[in-house]
């Protein structure tokens, strides 16, 4: 038995495996027997562990030369990230407090999409009457079909879920593209899922897909709307797209619009189209495709959701703020004050008497007659 120096690192040469196994134990060392080798992976815990151990016969060495010494090493490179960062990335995961869609069912209820997961809540009491488990959360759309079933888009694709029992029932992740931007049920009863590489029909009893239109013109279906003869409206990064749906073809396209991109969309009682757009509020005559009116308190400002209130005016959702309109004259009749976040992502008017609103910051609601919003505490940051 000897040693070997070699700069600061000691290499010990046992003869019998025996010794370097029980040696290894003792002094903390790791042992590679392949080799018959012995080294220190934490020289600082070695030396403490080795102090107590028995008393062992010691080499013989040469008193007179200096004491390898074992200097502190940086650890090798972590792929994955420490408890610290876990914990920061866990935490970020959890405070995406938006709000992206909002349903009302036919019973009343309103299901709140938020990518922190789907909720069903009591829109009476604002009581979470219950929770879907979803496979990806960040939620971009909602549409229930003729049975009562809630069709759920997200960036993964296509879900269906039963109401009554919280449960998925069926999937389809064999869309034009995963990433599901719109759903809308037409009057027939069947699904359009708009994603960001065209169009999808979709059978709600199989979930199965119809028929495709791929070859989109403006190609991002980012906005849904039914007009009063019950063709499809698409908005898109190019303009508006009308579709037959009932052999999902072209009827016409409205290109050249302000502002190009179409992201929100709603038909107005009296059969006008009413366009949000990055920059801009645009109203158009669906027959003609001419631009009526562009609303002037909208221009150069990001609108994001657009919906008719059962008296007739028109609420708009923009990324700095909430406003309802006068439709006849897009004059402003209230601008709201107290949301949790000054961009807003969906509306629902009219449920429970309330006016609900979806932000980038959490869920609020509005009581007719009264200017400031209140937070549901549920979907935002004040309850963790």
């Amino acid at each position: 038995m000897g040693t070997v120096s070699k700069g600061n690192v000691t290499v010990v040469l046992f003869c019998k495996r025996t010794n370097v196994l029980i040696t290894s134990i003792l002094a903390g060392f790791m042992v590679l027997p392949s080799l018959g080798i012995v080294t220190s992976t934490n020289p600082a815990r070695a030396q403490k562990t080795a102090s107590p151990a028995p008393t062992q016969k010691k080499p013989v060495t040469n008193s007179s030369k200096p004491t390898t010494s074992y200097p502190a090493s940086a650890p090798p490179p972590r792929v994955d990230p420490l408890p610290d960062q876990r914990e920061e990335q866990e935490h970020s995961i959890e405070t995406d407090y938006r709000v992206s869609n909002l349903l009302a069912d036919v019973t009343g209820n309103l299901w709140v999409a938020s990518w922190r997961g789907l909720s069903r809540i009591d829109p009476k009491t604002g009581k979470i009457v219950s929770r879907v488990s979803l496979p990806n959360v960040a939620i971009s759309a909602l549409a229930q079909d003729k049975v009562g079933r809630v069709w759920v888009g997200n960036y993964e694709g296509l879900i269906r879920v039963e109401p009554r029992t919280s449960e998925i029932t069926a999937q389809n992740l064999f869309l034009p593209s995963k990433r599901v931007l719109s759903l809308l049920i037409d009057k027939r009863g069947y699904l359009w899922t708009g994603t960001d590489n065209g169009l999808a029909l979709i059978s709600p009893d199989q979930g199965l897909i119809m028929t495709t239109l791929k070859n989109l013109p403006g190609v991002s279906a980012n906005a849904l709307t039914l007009d009063a003869e019950g063709h499809l409206w698409v908005g898109t990064l190019d303009g508006l797209i009308r579709v037959n749906t009932a052999n999902a073809l072209i009827m016409k396209r409205i290109a050249d619009l302000p502002g190009t991109t179409v992201q929100a969309l709603a038909i107005s009682p009296e059969g006008l189209i009413w366009a949000g757009m990055p920059n801009n509020l645009l109203v158009i005559n669906p027959k003609t495709g001419a631009v009526l009116r562009s609303v002037t308190r909208l221009r150069g400002r990001n609108v994001t959701a657009v919906r008719f209130a059962q008296d007739g005016s028109v609420w708009i959702g923009t990324n700095n703020g909430l406003l309802r309109l006068n439709p006849n004259t897009g004059s402003v009749l209230d601008e709201v004050a107290g949301l949790p976040s000054s961009r807003v992502l969906a509306l629902a008017p009219d449920i429970a008497n309330k006016l609900w609103i979806g932000t980038s910051e959490g869920l609020a609601w509005l009581m007719p007659k009264v200017g400031s919003a209140k937070t549901h505490l549920a979907f935002s940051r004040a309850v963790k």
